[in-house]
């Protein structure tokens, strides 16, 4: 099998780009076993990154490199100004964090909606990406600790989802599992797209982590993996 991956990398055995590990990250293919190595290649290539991007559709103007303060800024970054959803005011994301939610919310959220409530979502309501500050443990941002993903615009906060009815599904009301009975179809799809994120992004903090995040969805790239 390594001698094959390896002639496979070479080019000395040709494969349908499918099923290439190497190949690059095709954003409209459906998920295989392949996606989640080609999506973490992307994600840390800056060429690979915008190649891929520039699939998406999405509508977006890349943003200078920019140093704010010591462990802030960003690179390689772009304001989001239309994706499949709407997001309300335009955000600052890294590719790479601009990458995973294209992947996110066309692979997982899209197909969960459909399943649970037989409609789409259409716009998702957030609170902000990027933002200079310490990682929030439940006292503010403290000081002398680590920077915040959303320190180098590598986060995202969701609040809600919004169907294509007009619904509004707020982590913070539709979150809780019954303690007995059928869960909600919008309880259902908002564990579907927390569970979904975790494959999407490299860290998902939920409300099930700590009372700070009892009401978002905390999604990020880089640093360790994590899905809580």
């Amino acid at each position: 099998m390594a001698a094959a991956a390896y002639a496979v990398y070479t080019g000395a055995l040709t494969v349908p780009e499918r099923y290439n590990p190497w190949a690059p990250l095709d954003v409209a293919a459906a998920p295989d076993w392949f996606t989640d190595f080609k999506l973490s290649r992307a994600r840390t290539d800056p060429v690979r990154c915008s190649a891929a991007l520039a699939q998406t559709g999405m509508q977006y103007d890349a943003v200078p490199d920019r140093v704010t303060a010591e462990g802030c800024g960003f690179s390689n970054a772009v304001r989001l100004r239309q994706a499949a959803v709407r997001l309300g005011a335009p955000v600052t994301l890294s590719c790479p964090m601009a990458l995973s939610f294209y992947m996110w919310e066309r692979h997982a959220l899209q197909p969960a909606a459909a399943q649970r409530v037989g409609q789409r979502v259409v716009a998702v309501d957030h609170v902000g990406s990027y933002a200079c500050r310490n990682i929030n443990r439940g006292d503010g941002a403290v000081p002398g600790a680590s920077r915040s993903r959303h320190a180098t615009a590598d986060a995202l906060d969701i609040t809600a989802l919004v169907l294509a009815d007009g619904q509004r599904i707020a982590v913070v009301h539709r979150w809780s599992l019954p303690a007995s009975g059928e869960a909600a179809p919008a309880t259902l799809l908002l564990h579907d797209a927390y569970r979904g994120a975790c494959r999407y992004f490299n860290g998902v903090l939920g409300p099930d982590y700590n009372a700070v995040h009892r009401d978002h969805f905390h999604l990020e790239t880089g640093g360790y993996a994590m899905c809580r």
